[in-house]
């Protein structure tokens, strides 16, 4: 590798480890703050609220006596609690529980009313929902929501002949009327197999027709990590002009070139800020949403398209930001179970179990694609780990919360011994997925 290919790598690479421990250290501060806050809040006393594990890199201590650090190994975090055997809160320290009084130890994670535990417990998956809840809804604040009628805010480059202007309003395409964006999308879809429509838009008070870009070319908005699209060199803004060496004028017929192919090969002429070169790639099994919502296997490059314009926005009422919040949060929750059930179904690989190299490639990426990217993508995580959390594994919070439920019913908690193997168990299955998700970022393509 030449010395500057070898410095673009390096360069990428300090971007995709830097990008990956910001984005965790934020979730993971949300997430124990949430314990943290919480079990404040019920009465028990928190030691140390650390950001990463190891050697002490800085701390300092509040007048609460807690002691608040940032470590070494930047992977995650705890918050010890008086009275705990370790940063999991998997036990009692037995010759500290014997020197506190009775009213010393209502200040303890193992002291503390049941209520209190469980809160202090479910605080911090709960946090994480938060924070993603608030980062979807924030963001329509800052980069505004479309407006109900279509309107060019600004035109991306293509290879053909386009008479649009921004501040056009699009009232029909092709004589087909456009008044608002879900008719303009439905409108996309039966346009003809050409890379110019007709345009009647609203300019400066007046009617006029023009000629512009079909609404969907075949326009590359978005590539997804470790696709065939990526690692032929595909970038942002590229226009696939033909596929195999027959014209692709709509996104569409790259879609069906694609599906109809399989894992077949596929040569692209790609037009590149006025130059045309070809590149060939391969696609690649990946999950794709069927019709009933379930997940099946398909053949995809990784590439992803819009509309040929930037939709002109408006500012967001604080009902539509706070509904967006949460249906984004819930999508992504429901998707996720979903996608589980499909592995477990076999419809799609377990190759989709990502683990911490494909999830620092996606942070890297979305950091790439600009601040916006990075903080949904922060989000979208945020909702993931609190998600994964919930999980009823014991050494996760979701484990913690079971054996909770099980002092409830049964009005006392399981003896040690349980408890000892129940941990043991919990931390082979959490260390057996994460070498899982590891090999899948290693060896799956």
């Amino acid at each position: 590798m030449d010395p500057a290919g070898l410095l673009s790598s390096a360069a990428d690479l300090v971007t995709t480890f830097g990008a990956f421990v910001v984005a965790l250290s934020i979730i993971v501060a949300v997430h124990e703050y949430g314990h943290y806050i919480v079990g404040r809040w019920s009465g028990i006393h928190a030691e140390v609220f650390s950001l990463g594990f190891g050697p002490r890199l800085w701390s300092r201590v509040d007048k609460r006596g807690t002691r608040w650090q940032v470590a070494a190994i930047p992977f995650g975090g705890y918050v010890k609690f008086l009275g705990d055997a370790n940063a999991a809160s998997a036990g009692a320290d037995t010759a500290t529980m014997a020197r506190l009084s009775e009213d010393e130890k209502r200040h303890t994670m193992h002291g503390a009313p049941l209520w209190a535990r469980a809160a202090t417990v479910f605080a911090g998956p709960l946090f994480n929902f938060i924070l993603s809840i608030l980062v979807f809804a924030a963001m329509p604040f800052f980069i505004g929501v479309e407006t109900e009628a279509p309107e060019i805010a600004a035109l991306k480059p293509v290879p053909v002949v386009n008479e649009l202007a921004p501040g056009d309003r699009i009232l029909a395409v092709n004589g087909q009327e456009t008044p608002d964006y879900r008719t303009l999308g439905d409108v996309a879809e039966i346009l003809p197999a050409t890379a110019t429509v007709d345009y009647r838009v609203l300019r400066a008070g007046q009617e006029v027709t023009v000629t512009g870009p079909t609404l969907m070319p075949p326009l590359v908005l978005g590539i997804q990590p470790k696709s065939a699209a990526q690692d032929a060199g595909l970038e942002i803004g590229d226009v696939i002009t033909a596929m195999n060496g027959n014209e692709t004028p709509r996104f569409s017929d790259l879609q069906d070139v694609v599906r109809a192919g399989g894992a077949a090969p596929i040569t692209l002429t790609v037009w590149r800020d006025g130059e045309t070169f070809e590149a060939t790639l391969q696609p690649r099994p990946r999950p794709i949403q069927n019709a009933d919502g379930g997940f099946e296997t398909g053949y995809l490059i990784g590439i992803s398209s819009s509309f040929m314009f930037e939709p002109a926005t408006r500012a967001p009422t604080l009902g539509e930001a706070v509904r967006g919040g949460f249906l984004q949060t819930y999508g992504i929750v429901e998707n996720t179970f979903v996608g589980i059930a499909s592995i477990v179904a076999g419809s799609i690989s377990s190759c989709n179990i990502n683990g911490p190299i494909a999830i620092a490639q996606a942070t890297g990426t979305a950091a790439s694609a600009g601040l916006a990217s990075f903080v949904w993508l922060i989000a979208a995580l945020s909702t993931a780990i609190g998600l994964l959390n919930l999980f009823p594994i014991p050494v996760l919070d979701g484990g913690h919360l079971v054996f909770h439920a099980y002092e409830w019913a049964r009005g006392r908690p399981p003896s040690d011994r349980v408890m000892n193997v129940a941990m043991t168990i919990g931390l082979t299955v959490v260390l057996a997925l994460m070498f899982f998700g590891l090999t899948n970022d290693l060896f799956c393509v």
